[in-house]
């Protein structure tokens, strides 16, 4: 699956598992490596940085920025491979 189709069906998967969120698509030239979707839950918010499979490559800072936006409050890579345990944790982050 390309990585757009991939993302398109997660941003509809993620406005039905969370009915009233936003999503935005964030500038990957604004800040390099910043993760692709950022989720605004009622008071919670996540970061998304989604990939085609498993073994995609990272590109330069993405780890860094996924890694410290998780400390903030919640941040992953998502793949179809990982993709209901991501949206697993995800449920977690936004009931708590």
């Amino acid at each position: 699956m390309l990585e757009n189709k991939f993302k398109t069906k997660l941003i509809n998967e993620l406005y039905n598992l969370f009915p009233g969120c936003f999503i935005f698509h964030l500038n990957p030239n604004e800040y390099q490596g910043l993760p692709d979707l950022l989720i605004l839950y009622k008071d919670k918010w996540a970061a998304l940085e989604g990939k085609k499979c498993k073994t995609s490559s990272h590109r330069p800072n993405q780890d860094y920025y996924v890694e410290l936006l998780n400390k903030m409050s919640y941040a992953a890579f998502i793949y179809p491979e990982n993709k209901e345990e991501i949206l697993n944790e995800l449920q977690q982050t936004f009931k708590s």
